[in-house]
């Protein structure tokens, strides 16, 4: 079942994607949802031809056995990938530790992924009330929601992240998710600010996306959270 995963790209070494790792990224074709700040616009497409076989991702991994710790998939969406709970399988039968991005749009299927999982990382991208405006799709939020609570249920290390942009998630939006992230029992946040590059929104583009935050607000979040932290695009 592996075999069907649409890679849409590999990054051989990274040091930022898994912590305490040196990992590869494999990248996932294709995503649900369409986020006006994303930029990965180029995996969105289920359409968009694989660049890679699976298989010759795992000849890569099995020659990098000893130089790496870890295997990252992200995306796109790698929860909406049939093939994602074989390759998991697979990498760790490799001896590597394995780590998700995701965005919890299907829940049930991650839920299916955890036990293979050593971190996972969720982009959270707003309270409940702006979810459906950042994503395009009525039930995000409560897909989300469902996705926290499975991830916080599994054990699994992870951490829970935002993008930032003042004209999508303005200070006090942003005071909401944490209070609603605190709420469900989440002990760390990560912050990050909008990243222009590969973004194709030329509204956001033309705005300034950080008007209002500031060391006030933070202060207040980190009072929320066991770790709480910034990081830049």
């Amino acid at each position: 079942m592996a075999s069907t995963l649409a890679v849409a790209g590999l990054v051989p070494l990274s040091s930022v994607d898994f912590p305490g790792a040196l990992s590869a990224v494999v990248f996932c074709q294709g995503c649900a949802w369409r986020c006006r700040y994303c930029h990965n616009t180029q995996l969105q497409s289920f359409a968009r031809r694989p660049t890679q076989r699976w298989e010759e991702v795992l000849t890569f991994l099995a020659g990098r056995r000893g130089l790496l710790d870890g295997v990252v998939f992200s995306g796109g969406e790698p929860t909406l990938q049939a093939g994602l709970p074989e390759a998991l399988q697979a990498v760790r039968r490799l001896g590597f530790r394995t780590a998700l991005h995701t965005a919890g749009m299907h829940p049930a299927a991650l839920r299916r992924v955890l036990p293979w999982l050593d971190w996972v990382a969720m982009d959270v991208k707003a309270p409940a009330a702006r979810y459906a405006g950042i994503t395009g799709h009525l039930a995000s939020a409560s897909r989300a929601a469902a996705s926290v609570r499975a991830i916080l249920a599994s054990g699994v290390a992870h951490e829970f992240r935002t993008t930032v942009h003042a004209s999508l998630l303005p200070p006090a939006a942003l005071r909401t998710l944490a209070q609603e992230l605190a709420g469900l029992g989440a002990r760390r946040l990560v912050v990050q600010t909008f990243r222009s590059i590969g973004c194709r929104d030329a509204e956001l583009l033309a705005e300034d996306a950080g008007v209002g935050y500031g060391p006030t607000l933070w202060a207040e979040l980190a009072a929320m959270f066991d770790t709480f932290a910034l990081r830049p695009a």
